[in-house]
């Protein structure tokens, strides 16, 4: 049984990790600035939508291997110190190599020697060298690896156990320290560099990115040329293996994606052209549906209604969410916009029924599960095509 402190703990990367660690028989705390989110957790609430995540918190409670806290001499007496917290990008849209570095100072006066801190936030390549010279200097002995989040919001319980974990450090003596923890979860471990992690997660998430990019863009071509994309996807990706993993058109975006784009944009001096053109798609994306919908429809004089807020289906994070955009947007151009989500409480949202029957033309901004089985007797663009009915504009 190990001592594991997660800083950030209360977050939707924290929290499922803290929960299925202590699962696995580790006293485990997560450590959080947020007493309100701190509180809930502790009453034996998820803050966010997490599938299984209130089941194995209750379990994980009533077994006292786990509790939140902002008390942050908790960690006084950890053998693990994962710090998970937000890398954003700043107002120039480059990255902050020195969000961790930040939060270092702030537990310098908890950390020891004997303890192995492990980097679990998505960070700019050479973020982790940077952290191994500040524990040189602050706390000499003090093992470090970098082990990246894997996981799909909203799943990341049952990924967490399913999915290799990439174990990035230096040494084989790390290795195995870091490995004692994680092979409760998974048997599949890799051991690579710190660099070859860091960019490991970058390439997944910009990867991603761009296979979405690629099919906004041919959702665009086909469109423009009066052909139905999702019948072309439908028809190329039929029992053929090397069209298989070909996703439908989309709104991309969330916490993650671009963000993690705009750093392999940094981390390459702005010459990665390929990452520059998929952000131009995608965050395009919501512009281009508007300006189709000007052919056919008098915006000036619509009420549009858009179903869905989120950044993807089926959670409560609206982080970036494209949907967003397409309301700043419709804004300026229609009469009125009226939005809903079942997943967000905003009191300047509207219920379904009411958005339903008031608007003039529905856009499915995020495919939510609730949406699928509704009928429609005006206009609705569906660029996910949750009604089966093809995406053409």
């Amino acid at each position: 049984m190990s001592v594991v402190v997660v800083v950030g703990g209360c977050g939707h990367v924290g929290l499922p990790l803290a929960v299925t660690l202590a699962n696995e028989g580790n006293l485990v705390s997560s450590l959080d600035i947020d007493e309100k989110k701190v509180a809930l957790v502790n009453s034996g609430s998820f803050p966010f939508v997490e599938n299984g995540g209130e089941e194995l918190l209750a379990k994980v409670l009533s077994e006292k291997k786990f509790n939140a806290t902002s008390d942050i001499k908790c960690l006084v007496d950890s053998d693990y110190v994962i710090v998970v917290v937000g890398t954003p990008v700043d107002e120039h849209l480059n990255p902050d190599p020195e969000a961790i570095i930040n939060v270092l100072d702030d537990i310098a006066p908890y950390l020891n020697s004997s303890q192995v801190l492990i980097l679990r936030s998505t960070v700019f390549p050479g973020v982790t060298a940077r952290v191994e010279n500040w524990c040189e200097s602050h706390v000499p002995g003090l093992k470090v690896s970098f082990c990246p989040e894997r996981i799909a919001e909203g799943h990341a319980i049952n990924e967490l156990y399913s999915l290799p974990q990439i174990i990035g450090t230096r040494d084989e003596a790390t290795y195995d320290k870091v490995a004692n923890l994680f092979r409760g979860l998974t048997p599949n471990l890799i051991f690579t560099s710190p660099e070859e992690a860091e960019l490991a997660k970058l390439f997944t998430n910009v990867w991603r990115y761009i296979k979405f990019a690629t099919v906004n863009q041919f959702f665009m071509l086909a469109n423009d040329f009066g052909v139905d994309f999702e019948k072309v996807r439908s028809a190329l990706t039929f029992n053929y293996p090397r069209a298989a993993e070909m996703p439908s058109a989309g709104f991309s975006a969330g916490p993650c994606l671009l963000k993690d784009t705009m750093q392999l944009g940094a981390f390459s001096n702005n010459s990665f052209a390929l990452g520059h053109s998929a952000m131009l798609i995608n965050e395009g994306l919501p512009l281009y549906l508007v300006e189709k919908i000007k052919v056919k429809h008098n915006l000036a004089d619509a009420t549009v209604g858009i179903l869905g807020m989120t950044f993807k289906q089926d959670v409560d994070d609206n982080r970036s969410s494209l949907s967003y955009k397409l309301r700043k947007i419709l804004r300026f151009q229609a009469k009125k916009v009226l939005c809903t989500d079942p997943y967000i409480k905003d009191p300047s949202f509207s219920d379904l029924d009411y958005v339903i029957e008031t608007a003039d033309i529905i856009i499915i901004g995020t495919p939510h599960k609730e949406y699928k089985n509704l009928s429609f007797s005006k206009p609705v663009v569906d660029i996910w095509n949750t009604h089966g009915n093809g995406v053409l504009i």
